[in-house]
């Protein structure tokens, strides 16, 4: 069984090198986000594009076991969408990231978000080809996830605490996990953010819009 999933890894990330040298021939940036279900992915997505509108040329792969629910609440704003349903598969791989970027209309992105399968651990293990990994946490899910799923906090560049509107209603320890993430991962990024009341999203909108700048130029 080890054999078997050493073999279907370096596969996928022979295809996810093809993806991030063809997206870099094309200056788009792909960034993979990450998260539970029901931490805010979709929220991030949609007050990001509205951040960005004008300055960044947007568009989205959805990814989902079921439901095109997210893809047609994203096109409804009027940004590019395309919905992966995976049957059942709990992450996506390089050759489903692909499939999504074949199934987007031709235009020039200069930022292509992918909204990962929602959970913390099977995504962490596949590399879709993204040029920076993000991930959200959500203050119900609670400070002790980087224990639980330390590769996930591993593998990324970003960490956004989304919901923390919800601080004062809960035990979540921002100190706690702070030094959880750090000591798996000293070079990540820690952001606090409320997709409700809009505080720190500049910083994230902010630091997105300095990373496609850098891409598109470089």
């Amino acid at each position: 069984m080890i054999e078997v999933k050493e073999e279907i890894l370096a596969d996928n990330n022979q295809v996810a090198a093809g993806v991030r040298e063809r997206l870099g021939r094309q200056k788009t940036l792909l960034l993979n986000l990450m998260s539970s279900p029901g931490s805010g992915k979709t929220s991030l997505i949609l007050k990001t594009a509205e951040a960005l509108q004008g300055k960044v040329k947007l568009g989205v792969i959805e990814a989902d076991i079921e439901s095109r629910v997210d893809a047609e609440k994203v096109a409804a704003c009027g940004i590019d969408a395309v919905q992966l349903r995976t049957g059942g598969f709990c992450h996506l791989d390089a050759t489903m990231v692909t499939q999504g970027l074949e199934a987007l209309p031709p235009k020039d992105f200069d930022l292509l978000i992918i909204e990962n399968v929602g959970n913390l651990v099977c995504p962490a293990e596949f590399d879709t080809g993204a040029h920076k990994n993000a991930m959200i946490l959500s203050v119900p899910e609670g400070d002790d996830k980087p224990l639980k799923y330390p590769l996930m906090f591993s593998i990324c560049d970003v960490l956004v605490i989304n919901k923390i509107d919800y601080l004062s209603l809960s035990d979540f320890d921002l100190a706690a996990l702070r030094h959880r993430v750090l000591a798996l991962n000293p070079q990540i990024r820690i952001m606090e953010v409320s997709c409700k009341t809009g505080a720190g999203l500049a910083e994230w909108t902010d630091w997105l819009a300095r990373e496609v700048a850098q891409f598109v130029g470089s």
